[in-house]
């Protein structure tokens, strides 16, 4: 962004801090009692259940890191112990450190490129426009996968009488909807910024399997291990589109408003029932639950890439971070 006009470099950061943030829900793992992470600009977010720590690579190579505490919300509230209720806690919380390490990582990334900038010259982004951006993202979240499929089946069902029926009319709306995010996804890995972002996203899972296979944690070992992962917020939110599909055909309504408003506001339940499979599927890998997941690592394949022996080292740096705070701090580490 040298040399660009102010406006001009105030547009590029939200731009691209506006795709990191709608990537959320794909790059983050949250399990309050697992080690998990998430992909950043030029880094990763690694927690424990008491702990993270975000590792981000500066322009001139060297490494910058934020860490703190985290306190469990199962700890706090009994209600987060619950069963479905638990999943919307944890991907609340997982959310919420997902921006935090994002704003952290992205303040890195626009001071390197504005070291030739006098101090009170250089571009800082308001905690105001963080907010806003993720009120941008639920809404585009909302339109693209909720709003243009259920459009689109409507106006098929116009043509096609057939499609009236509550099961067949939702199987195209979810499949419409796999489609949009498959390709969303695609588009994405094209660009050099996304590109990169995936390439950290693979070093994380491999830094993650390396822990849990008991293994000590290396760049050489960790470059054994395979990019797609259960736990990851890729299938995650394919299993959320999945169990979508026979919950809404459950649903009496027969107007476009209805069916749409009812969507959003059954969003918590689908997302929590969701968790219950992807947690069920992470312990019992051979189950027939488990074979819900399989899409999302096969989707995984674009959202994770092959990470350089650098990349990896990022991961490694922020597993060691938030694991010096969880032994003075935590407890008992579980491994799926």
């Amino acid at each position: 962004m040298r040399g660009a006009t102010p406006l001009l470099n105030r547009l590029c950061a939200f731009w691209r801090l506006a795709v990191h943030t709608q990537l959320l829900p794909v790059l983050e793992s949250g399990e309050e009692t697992l080690v998990g992470g998430q992909a950043v600009m030029e880094g990763v977010m690694m927690r424990t259940p008491h702990a993270f720590c975000t590792a981000v690579r500066r322009a001139d190579g060297t490494l910058t890191t934020e860490q703190g505490i985290l306190q469990r919300l199962s700890e706090r509230r009994r209600i987060w112990k619950l069963p479905v209720l638990r999943g919307i806690g944890v991907l609340g919380q997982a959310m919420w450190l997902g921006i935090k390490a994002l704003q952290f990582s992205t303040h890195v990334a626009i001071d390197g490129e504005q070291r030739d900038v006098a101090p009170a010259e250089r571009l800082k982004i308001p905690a105001w426009v963080m907010w806003l951006n993720l009120g941008l993202s639920f809404v585009f979240f909302v339109a693209f996968y909720k709003f243009v499929p259920l459009l689109v089946t409507t106006r098929m069902a116009k043509a096609y009488p057939s499609l009236h029926g509550h099961i067949l009319f939702n199987l195209v709306d979810g499949a419409i909807r796999l489609l949009l995010l498959i390709g969303f996804m695609w588009a994405l890995s094209w660009m050099k910024d996304m590109h990169r972002l995936f390439e950290y996203h693979g070093g994380e899972h491999r830094v993650v399997f390396n822990y849990e296979s008991g293994t000590e944690v290396t760049v050489a070992n960790a470059q054994k291990f395979v990019t797609w992962h259960p736990r990851c917020g890729t299938s995650f939110l394919l299993v959320v589109m999945l169990l979508a599909i026979p919950i809404y055909a459950m649903l009496p309504f027969e107007n476009f408003t209805a069916k749409l408003v009812s969507r959003v506001l059954l969003l918590p339940l689908v997302i929590g029932l969701s968790y219950e499979i992807i947690r069920f599927a992470a312990r019992r890998r051979g189950s027939i639950l488990a074979t819900l997941t399989k899409p999302g690592l096969w989707l995984q394949r674009i959202t994770t890439q092959p990470p350089s022996d650098e990349q990896t080292a990022v991961a490694i740096h922020a597993l060691q971070g938030a694991m010096e705070l969880e032994r003075t701090h935590g407890g008992e580490l579980v491994i799926a």
